[in-house]
């Protein structure tokens, strides 16, 4: 009877104790002057979401229907995109600062020479990440150069995986 009551009383203790733990923060890992975390840990206990892939939205509705100016260049898409997952992530109640994974499919278009326009995501994507757009919160980043998209105006297209918090 003795062991019985000990044994239950050391079981409270540590179902008590368990339930003051606080889960531990998201840790990011730095990647030095480069806007991006080299790694990101999620500790247990918290809830990740996953975010479809975005395309740029029609930005220029004056013009040609499919046409590069209907969206925009690079820079404007990427911008376009990610205002677009902020507002994916707000209705979630999230934010940018609860992403830690982000891919980012650019494709090459005639303007350059089939080449991704790395430099123009890079100034969409500062605007929102990084030390001039104040987000000390950065997530791991790959980007990749396709072959095309669903339209071909498409340059940018950007997945995120979130934590809540």
């Amino acid at each position: 009877m003795k062991f019985a009551l000990k044994t239950a009383a050391a079981l409270a203790l540590t179902v008590a104790a368990a339930g003051g733990v606080q889960a531990q923060d998201v840790v990011r890992h730095g990647a030095g002057s480069f806007p991006i975390s080299s790694a990101v840990e999620i500790p247990s206990g918290k809830t990740v979401v996953y975010l479809s892939g975005t395309v740029p939205s029609v930005t220029n509705p004056s013009a040609p229907k499919g046409s590069l100016e209907s969206f925009g260049d690079t820079k404007a898409q990427t911008v376009n995109v990610l205002e677009n997952i902020q507002q994916q992530l707000k209705a979630l109640n999230l934010g940018l600062k609860d992403v830690v994974k982000m891919q980012v499919f650019l494709v090459g278009g005639p303007e350059n020479d089939g080449k991704m326009d790395f430099d123009g995501f890079m100034a969409g994507y500062t605007q929102f990440f990084g030390p001039a757009a104040r987000q000390p919160d950065l997530p791991a980043r790959s980007a990749f150069q396709i072959a095309g998209l669903a339209d071909p105006a498409w340059r940018v297209e950007i997945e995120v995986v979130a934590v809540r918090p």
